[in-house]
C-alpha cells in the first residue's frame, strides 16, 4: 500500500478513510513537527497531508523522492514551495469552499464584538472594574444604515456580503488589490476603487489572499484614508495589514477600532497593539468549528486518495 504522512491528528473518522488503502504515519506532537523530523519521516511516502503551520520548503521537498501529492488543510498555500514542488511532479492541493461559512459567520461575530465593544467589557467585568448601569456607560456603534466595504469578493467576501441585509448594511466591494471589476457580490452592493472605498466605509472587512501585491494593502496611508469613526476587520492573511502601521493609527485614534483574527508573524502579535482597548484580538479562530475542521481533514484526505488512484485531485493549488 501507499505510504501517507500525516503531521498532526485528524478525526478519526477521516482517518480510517486513509487507513483502509494507505500505511499511515501519523505525528502525534503536540507543536507543530520539527523540520529535520519531516525531512526524515517524509523521505519514503507517497503523500503528505500538512498544516499550514508545517513549512514544506525545497529541503522537505527534496527529502521526498516519493512524492506524488501534498494535501494542505488550510485555504492558504504560502507554506508550501508550490512551484518548485510542481517541479518535481508533485501535485498540492488545498481545502477551499468547505470554510466559506464558518469564516463569513465568524467575520460578523467579530464586526459585532468590536463595534459593541464586547471584549472591552468583558475584561472591564472580570477585573471588577464596573460600577454599574449608566446612560452614557461604554457606548459603541450601530450598523444599520452603515456602509460595509469588502476589500475581496470571492467566495468568503461574497458569503459575508450576503449576511449584510440582516444587520441593514449596504455593501461596497473592491478587487485584489483595490481592482474594480470582480462579478457583483450581492444585490445593490456597488463596486469601487479601494480609495473610494477606505473613505465611505464604515467597516471594512479584509477577504484577499496573500501575493506580493497584496502584502501590507493595508498600510499607514490605507489607514489614514479610513474614517476616524470605521473599524477594520481581517479573517483573510496577517500580513495584508502592516501591524506596526495599525497599531500608531489606533494610538492616534485614526479609526475606532480593529479586530484581527490573523497576524503577521503568528503566533507573535506586534507588542503596540496588546494594550490597546480598541482592538480585538484572537487567535485565528475563523474556521474553527467542529464540523469544517473535519470538512477540510476529510478533502485533503480525498485530494490525496484522488492522486494516489491516478485520478485528478478535487482542489488543486491553482
Amino acid at each position: 500500500m501507499p505510504a501517507v504522512l500525516v503531521t498532526r491528528r485528524l478525526p478519526s473518522s477521516v482517518l480510517s478513510k486513509l487507513h483502509a488503502v494507505a500505511d499511515v504515519d501519523l505525528y502525534t506532537g503536540e507543536a507543530a513537527i520539527a523540520a529535520d523530523e519531516l525531512r526524515a519521516r517524509v523521505a519514503d511516502t507517497d503523500a503528505l497531508i500538512c498544516l499550514p503551520t508545517d513549512e514544506i520548503d525545497r529541503p522537505v521537498i527534496d527529502a521526498a523522492a516519493r512524492l506524488k501529492v501534498i494535501a494542505n488543510i488550510g485555504v492558504g498555500n504560502t507554506n508550501i514551495d508550490v512551484p518548485y514542488a510542481r517541479s518535481r511532479g508533485i501535485v498540492v492541493t488545498n481545502s477551499p469552499d468547505v470554510v466559506t461559512e464558518s469564516v463569513a459567520d465568524f467575520t460578523w461575530a467579530l464586526i459585532l464584538a468590536i463595534t459593541r465593544r464586547l471584549s472591552e467589557g468583558d475584561r472591564l467585568v472580570r477585573r471588577g472594574a464596573w460600577k454599574g448601569w449608566a446612560l452614557d456607560f461604554m457606548l459603541g456603534s450601530e450598523l444599520r444604515g452603515r456602509q460595509l466595504g469588502l476589500v475581496g469578493a470571492g467566495r468568503i467576501g461574497r458569503a459575508v456580503a450576503a449576511r449584510a441585509p440582516a444587520f441593514g448594511m449596504k455593501v461596497a466591494y473592491t478587487g485584489r488589490s483595490g481592482r474594480v471589476g470582480n462579478p457583483a457580490v450581492a444585490d445593490g452592493a456597488e463596486a469601487m476603487s479601494l480609495d473610494r472605498l477606505l473613505l465611505t466605509s464604515d467597516v471594512v472587512s479584509l477577504h484577499v489572499p496573500l501575493t506580493p501585491e497584496t502584502r501590507h494593502l493595508i498600510d499607514k496611508r490605507a489607514l489614514t484614508r479610513m474614517k476616524r469613526s470605521a473599524y477594520l476587520i481581517n479573517t483573510s492573511r496577517g500580513a495584508v495589514v502592516d501591524e506596526e502601521s495599525l497599531a500608531w493609527a489606533l494610538q492616534h485614534h485614526l479609526l475606532s477600532g480593529a479586530a484581527l483574527d490573523v497576524y503577521e508573524n503568528e503566533p507573535a502579535v506586534h507588542p503596540d497593539l496588546l494594550p490597546l482597548e480598541n482592538v480585538l484580538l484572537v487567535p485565528h479562530l475563523a474556521s474553527g468549528t467542529m464540523e469544517t475542521r473535519t470538512a477540510m481533514a476529510n478533502l485533503a484526505v480525498d485530494n490525496v486518495l484522488a492522486v494516489l488512484a491516478g485520478r485528478p485531485p478535487v482542489t488543486p493549488v491553482p
